[in-house]
């Protein structure tokens, strides 16, 4: 009996997960950073998970492990900040230009007195300065209610222990923060502000749940089991756009290039990749390089980009991910990717 389409893509993941997993899978000496340090004791947790459009789903190793979203709640705060105000409102307090900088830089576009884009620390505060709400509580729980449409968890949760530890070790964001609200960036209070972005970076979710998260954009904002809309489709849009400019902190532009999926990572280990009208995938594994993304993450979406051809701007005919030539495109492939055949470290 010839092997389902699930069936084909489960050994793909599955083949990819181990050749990412085992000695030589990865350059060495590409991890530089835990963080937090206490990280260095996961680092053995490989989790990766990929959810369709259609509502398919794999999870290969790890993929139930909880962890913070940090940097990628980023994504979903920006989300809810274009809903709540609409595109000219928000593009007038925060641009979308990568920064070329570090995450936590303490830089500005300074022409158009805003933070360069949503997915840096600064173009984040303001992102949650934006989110309506009478209280820094209510702007938490919207923000949470959203985050469990776009998982399908209705349970999920901020981590009270995580978001207490940031709290008192988030100096640098406090300055930050006092700075734009000299320059006129960010109105109001500061520290509910400031409680308000690191909630949302303290909600913990698994690689299967990120991975439903990523399907949901994909799919245009909807949930792909319940079709529930999380965010509209035109925010969905500018989302993705962002994610794909500005996603991988400083080197944003290569992974455009190089990989050419939406993606945003997180200092937790985590990467959230979603290919439009395809598949959402989420990876987490401890261990950072130098721009603070996830080793086994890079290595997993470059396999995807370069040996399954799910760049997004590959023809759809190169792509190798089961038979098909795209997920929710179901044109027989002229030829399939055999799960087992020509992996090796130096395919990654």
């Amino acid at each position: 009996m010839e092997p389902t389409e699930r069936e084909i893509v489960q050994q793909q993941l599955e083949d990819l997960h181990q050749v990412v997993r085992r000695p030589g899978g990865i350059p060495d000496g590409r991890v530089v950073a835990y963080y937090p340090p206490t990280m260095a004791d996961r680092s053995h947790l490989f989790g990766l998970a990929a959810t369709d459009v259609d509502g398919t789903q794999w999870a290969v190793g790890d993929a139930d492990a909880r962890f913070p979203l940090h940097s990628i709640s980023k994504v979903f705060t920006y989300g809810l900040a274009l809903e709540d105000n609409g595109r000219e409102e928000v593009l007038l307090r925060v641009g979308v230009e990568p920064s070329g900088d570090p995450f936590n830089s303490i830089t500005f576009d300074e022409v158009n007195n805003r933070p360069f884009n949503p997915m840096i620390n600064a173009g984040a505060l303001v992102a949650a300065n934006l989110v309506h709400g009478a209280s820094k509580e209510e702007k938490v729980e919207r923000l949470l209610t959203r985050l469990r449409i776009y998982s399908g968890n209705p349970d999920l949760a901020v981590d009270e222990e995580i978001l207490a530890e940031q709290l008192v070790s988030n100096d640098r964001n406090v300055a930050l923060s006092y700075l734009m609200r000299s320059l006129g960036m960010l109105h109001g209070n500061i520290e509910d502000n400031l409680f308000v972005y690191l909630a949302g970076c303290s909600v913990t979710v698994t690689a299967l749940e990120l991975s439903t998260m990523a399907a949901t954009l994909a799919r245009g904002g909807a949930n792909p089991f319940t079709g529930v809309p999380a965010l509209p489709r035109t925010y969905t849009r500018d989302v993705l756009s962002v994610m794909s400019m500005c996603g991988m902190y400083d080197a944003a532009g290569q992974w455009a290039y190089d990989v050419g999926i939406p993606a945003k990572s997180s200092v937790s280990g985590a990467i959230l990749a979603a290919i439009p009208d395809a598949i959402g995938v989420g990876v987490y594994s401890p261990g950072l390089d130098r721009h603070g993304n996830s080793v086994r993450g890079v290595a997993v979406c470059r396999a995807l980009s370069d040996r399954f051809g799910l760049h997004v701007f590959a023809d759809p005919s190169e792509s190798r991910l089961g038979r098909i030539v795209r997920p929710g495109r179901r044109e027989e492939a002229t030829e399939m990717y055999p799960p087992g055949e020509g992996w090796g470290p130096e395919g990654l």
